[in-house]
């Protein structure tokens, strides 16, 4: 595959000397393209001796070969990392003053900008504009990582790690349709995960045996489907993945406000989380103790809201809201029904558009890598049932997702 790695004028700009091996090592054939402050920070000889092929900044360098409308023309994939706030505005406006930028003009390839900056640059309403105009004419912008920035600040604006952009940018192109588009391209993704934890007192919680897998596997899918994605994460036991916007959250009652609140701007909410159906009435503000002398404690639950059924009717009451709410039913089966009767049910109740349902118990689904899951159709109709990797069954949902989306 042949790639344009455009760099931006920025110190995170080493990093992109990584990301260009692991291209190479792969196998692709690599033209890197610089602005002249990047230069700045990595010179030319490292990124002529690393690709093996001359670099230029200049739209009058190879002008016999008509070098700045050529390359764009017969690339397969476009990565540009990083991507400065000055060089996401120039390509928003479409500006064309050096090589880099008359490509990203030229080019109808896949392009992938990864934005490295201080966390007060990344925040800024003009960048965030600038993001936002981007995506909706195609280009992916990766969502940068949250850490340790020049100096001592901290916070997001921080370029991923090359082996998250490497295989982010081309998941791309591996699983975009034939004819170059997304099929998710543009719309926006709303991802729950993890397992809500309802405080009992300041150290013991009502929890679940939700690992936080599954939904952090349909993120990684959205995205790499061209979605922008939202995760908003309850506890897991893995990282939400590199360049997803995440939000973290404790209870059932958090993750109902960050999801109500979410759903508005989104195109698709899908409700991985296992959220807790009950919450304790009352939080000691003390650990409660054993005695000897002392009763046993009694422990009064109450319900917690119904955020899924809270979603359909926030929808139906506004009018608008997401296209899809997709909802997840962990079940296990007993003298009354078995896992699918009950999903139905379910999804009869609750009234989204699709349920996908999982049949747990001892050591089944929760933590695991395996899963097995059947797509349920408000509609009634037969259910698509899958069986693979929760990576695997991500990407049935998200295929299926696309689907219903037109």
């Amino acid at each position: 595959m042949r790639i344009i790695l455009g760099v931006g004028g920025g110190i995170a700009a080493y990093k992109s000397a990584f990301l260009l091996r692991l291209f190479k090592e792969a196998g692709h054939e690599v033209t890197v393209i610089p602005t002249a402050a990047a230069e700045q920070f990595v010179g030319r000889p490292t990124w002529e001796a690393l690709s093996g092929r001359p670099v230029s900044t200049s739209v009058f360098d190879a002008v016999d070969t008509v070098n700045h409308v050529r390359l764009g023309q017969e690339a397969d994939l476009v990565v540009v990392a990083p991507a400065t706030a000055d060089l996401l505005a120039q390509a928003a406006a479409g500006l064309a003053g050096d090589l880099l930028t008359n490509t990203l003009l030229v080019t109808r390839a896949a392009v992938v900008m990864v934005p490295a900056m201080h966390t007060e640059m990344w925040q800024h309403p003009a960048t965030q504009a600038n993001v936002a105009l981007l995506r909706s004419r195609g280009t992916v912008v990766m969502e940068p990582a949250s850490g340790r920035l020049t100096g001592k600040d901290t916070g997001p604006g921080r370029l991923p790690e090359p082996d998250e952009i490497f295989a982010f940018a081309l998941r791309q192109v591996r699983e975009a349709p034939a004819a170059g588009a997304s099929p998710l391209l543009g719309k926006r993704v709303v991802i729950t995960a993890g397992g809500t934890r309802e405080p009992l007192d300041p150290v013991r919680f009502l929890g679940n045996r939700s690992s936080g897998k599954q939904g952090v596997a349909l993120a990684r899918a959205a995205s790499a489907a061209g979605a922008e994605v939202e995760l908003i994460a309850a506890h897991m036991d893995v990282a939400p993945p590199e360049g997803v916007k995440t939000a973290r959250v404790e209870t059932a009652l958090q993750l109902r406000s960050a999801a109500l609140d979410a759903a508005g701007r989104a195109d698709v909410v899908i409700m991985a989380a296992a959220v807790a159906d009950f919450r304790p009435a009352e939080q000691a503000g003390t650990k409660i103790k054993k005695r000897d002398d002392a009763a046993d404690p009694v422990i009064t639950l109450v319900r917690n809201p119904d955020i899924l059924q809270e979603l359909v009717q926030q929808r139906r009451d506004s009018g608008t809201g997401p296209e899809l709410i997709v909802g997840f039913a962990a079940e296990t089966g007993d003298s009354r029904g078995d896992v699918l009767e009950y999903a139905r049910q379910k999804l009869e109740r609750k009234g989204c558009d699709l349920l996908v349902l999982n049949q747990v118990g001892q050591d089944l689904v929760f933590g695991q890598d395996q899963t097995s899951v059947s797509i349920l159709h408000r509609s009634g109709d037969e259910p698509q049932t899958f069986s693979g990797t929760k990576d695997e069954a991500a990407e049935a949902i998200i295929a299926r997702v696309a689907e219903e989306l037109g």
